[in-house]
This record gives C-alpha cells, sequence and structure tokens, in this order.
C-alpha cells in the first residue's frame, strides 16, 4: 500500500512556442503592478528576456530590472535582489534563465515575506510565510527549477550549497518556452541536458518516489535520451529542443514530489568546493553511482532501461539494469561531459577535503532516498571513482 503523498505543481504551465510572450497576461490575472525581472546579464544583453519584459507592458506592469545573477546563486544574490524589491515596490517577480536566476529569484521572493536570513530556511520545510508571487521563464533545458518546490543557494562564507525546500517556493506560473533555448551553447546543452536525466533517473528510483512521479520520470528519462543527443548536435531544431525541455520540466516536476538521491548528494559538495557547475557535477558522477546503486532496485533500474529504448527482453533484471546503466555512461560521453579530474577537480585538493565532502554530501539528507544506501567510506571512493 501507498501512503497519501502531496503532489505538486505550478497553479499554471504553459509549454510551447512563445509560451514567454504570456508573462504579461499572467501577472496582470495575478493582480501585479510592477515586476522584478531576475535574469543575467548575458541574456540581457542578448535580447532573450525582451519579449518578456515587452509582454509585461503591453499589460501595463512596470517592470524593474536584476541582471547580476552571472553564477549560481550566492547570499549576495539574494542581498541585491531583495535590496532592489523593497526599494521599487514590486509586488511579483518574473525570473528568466537557467536555474541560477530562477533559484535566485526564489530565494528572493521567499526573503520578501519572511523574517531572517536565508541562512536560518536550509533545509526543508521551514519558511513561515508564503512567498511573493513568482513567474519562472527557463532558458535552458535542465534544472527544472521553473516547477520545484526547492532552492540552492550557496552560502560562500561556509562554503555550503544550501538546500531550501518548501511549498511555498513553487512558482505561481511557469512559462516554458522552447524558442528561448535555442541559444544554448553545446556544453551547456549537454550539462543541463544531463542534469535533467539525473532528476528523471533519481526520481524514479528514490525511496521517496510515488507512482504520479513514477510517469513523470519515465516520460522525461524516454524524451530526454532520445532527444537530447539531437538538440546537442543540431542546435536549430526546434523539435529536439521542444521535446528535450518537455523531458526537463517532467523530471523537475518528478524530482520535485519524490527528491533526488546519492548524485545530487554528492553533486553540492564539488560545487560548493570546486566551483564546478550543478549541471556538469551530476553528470560527471551520473554514471559511477547508476553503476554502485542498481543493485539496491534491480527492477527499478531495468525500468529505465526500458525507458531508454533498450532491447530488455529475456534478460533478467539486474542484465537489464546493467545495459541501462552503460548506455547512460555511454550518453555522457557521446555528448563529451568532462571527468572530474577535467573539470578542474585536483586530487591533491581532493585528498584534503574529500572527508568533508562525504560528510556534507550525507548531512544534505539526499543519500538517504538512495536505493542502495552508502557508507562514508563508499562515497569518498565513488568520489575518486569519477575522478
Amino acid at each position: 500500500m501507498i501512503n497519501a503523498r502531496p503532489f505538486r505543481v505550478p497553479p499554471t504551465i504553459q509549454f510551447g512556442l512563445n509560451a514567454a510572450e504570456e508573462a504579461g497576461t499572467e501577472a496582470k490575472r495575478l493582480g501585479a503592478s510592477k515586476a522584478m525581472v531576475v535574469t543575467d546579464s548575458a541574456l540581457s544583453s542578448l535580447g532573450t528576456i525582451e519579449p518578456i519584459v515587452n509582454s509585461l507592458k503591453s499589460a501595463g506592469v512596470n517592470t524593474v530590472m536584476y541582471d547580476g545573477v552571472n553564477s549560481e546563486p550566492t547570499l549576495i544574490h539574494v542581498s541585491e535582489g531583495l535590496d532592489i524589491l523593497k526599494k521599487e515596490n514590486c509586488d511579483i517577480i518574473v525570473a528568466c534563465g537557467g536555474g541560477s536566476p530562477i533559484d535566485a529569484a526564489k530565494a528572493i521572493s521567499a526573503m520578501a515575506a519572511n523574517p531572517g536570513k536565508i541562512e536560518d530556511y536550509m533545509g526543508l520545510g521551514k519558511l513561515e510565510k508564503p512567498c511573493v508571487p513568482l513567474i519562472a521563464v527557463p532558458t535552458t533545458a535542465g534544472t527544472g527549477s521553473e516547477a520545484t518546490v526547492f532552492t540552492i543557494i550557496t552560502d560562500t562564507n561556509r562554503d555550503v550549497k544550501m538546500l531550501i525546500g518548501s511549498p511555498f517556493l513553487m512558482p505561481v506560473a511557469a512559462l516554458v518556452d522552447p524558442l528561448l533555448t535555442l541559444k544554448m551553447p553545446r556544453g551547456i546543452t549537454a550539462g543541463t541536458g544531463l542534469d535533467a536525466l539525473t532528476h528523471a533517473i533519481e526520481a524514479y528510483v528514490s525511496v521517496k518516489a510515488q507512482p504520479m512521479s513514477d510517469v513523470m520520470a519515465l516520460s522525461a528519462i524516454g524524451l530526454l535520451s532520445e532527444y537530447l543527443p539531437q538538440a546537442w548536435a543540431n542546435p536549430d531544431n526546434v523539435e529536439a529542443r521542444s521535446q528535450t525541455l518537455l523531458g526537463a520540466l517532467q523530471a523537475g516536476i518528478a524530482f520535485s514530489n519524490s527528491s533526488v538521491a546519492l548524485v545530487h548528494g554528492m553533486s553540492r559538495p564539488v560545487g560548493a568546493n570546486f566551483h564546478v557547475p550543478h549541471g556538469v557535477s551530476n553528470a560527471a558522477l551520473l554514471g559511477v553511482v547508476m553503476r554502485f546503486s542498481l543493485i539496491g532496485a534491480p527492477d527499478r533500474y531495468a525500468d529505465i532501461a526500458e525507458a531508454l529504448g533498450l532491447q530488455v527482453d529475456g534478460l533478467t533484471a539486474m542484465e537489464a539494469a546493467m545495459t541501462g546503466a552503460e548506455a547512460v555512461q555511454d550518453l555522457i560521453e557521446l555528448l563529451e561531459v568532462p571527468t572530474l579530474s577535467n573539470l578542474g577537480v585536483e586530487k591533491d585538493k581532493l585528498d584534503k577535503l574529500v572527508s568533508k565532502m562525504a560528510d556534507d554530501a550525507i548531512a544534505s539528507g539526499s543519500p538517504g532516498n538512495n536505493p542502495r544506501k552508502a557508507t562514508k567510506d563508499e562515497i569518498i571512493q565513488l568520489y575518486y571513482d569519477a575522478l
């Protein structure tokens, strides 16, 4: 029997070509009069956000820009954005970008309505009040943050990536427009797409998986495995971009409702200590962690192999699971994702930090959702395997 559990998605999801142009309609429907647009300077200079700003203005919603989120979000970004929001009396936030602007916007919206500091809310379910309404418009097919109850903010004072989770962090609307992903460079396409695949795989094997998240996870695995390589090889392929983005959205919904597992737990310390982008570090860890974990849930990993489109008839669950893990590793190599050492993780520095990194990974809680529980020593060995 399955115990009752909530399944949360944004109240409004608009998916398809030109969805970004609905920002003004959504903001007006929510009664907004002034929006703070949170993005990064590259998207601002490229004109990517113009359809969003024009839509807001056409709907009679004034706008102010914060385009300073040029890296994974930190305490500084939250502070800067919050100052602008309060000074300009904005009553809604529109986040446009990859996971970084959207995560920063979530934290800003939370701190506009809750007391104290963002550090006070590290963990799950600690926010006390609803956040300022947030409309999320992704420009990468990866994090799924437009449809999750999580944000990750780096505390640079402690070299810790803080996971903060609350139903209040769910955007009120997600406008998911494939046209905004066409300018993604090949490396970002690979890193973000494999981040999404990691979300889907971990959502399906998580001990907190549920029937609704399973549907989204398996669909995402199928879409991403088929269309991500096409989007990577031919960036102008609108159909491949659309299906990859849909897979990333479904993966975000899946892990938001079932949680992630060991890959994410190990990935956050890599990002905090070596400044490796989150999606790329997930991709670099995914293959080794899958091979380690599949013995804990061979039937589930066999389902993943089938979702990948592999021929598994006549194979045992373990054989199918291993075939799926090999296929994922092949995909990672096809998309030319570097190993940890090629991402700047130096063995000498890892030797000094790896014990604390393993502790931090376990403390995050994500490894506890893994189908095969990993000891500290095993996590340390997995870091070296991925190196």
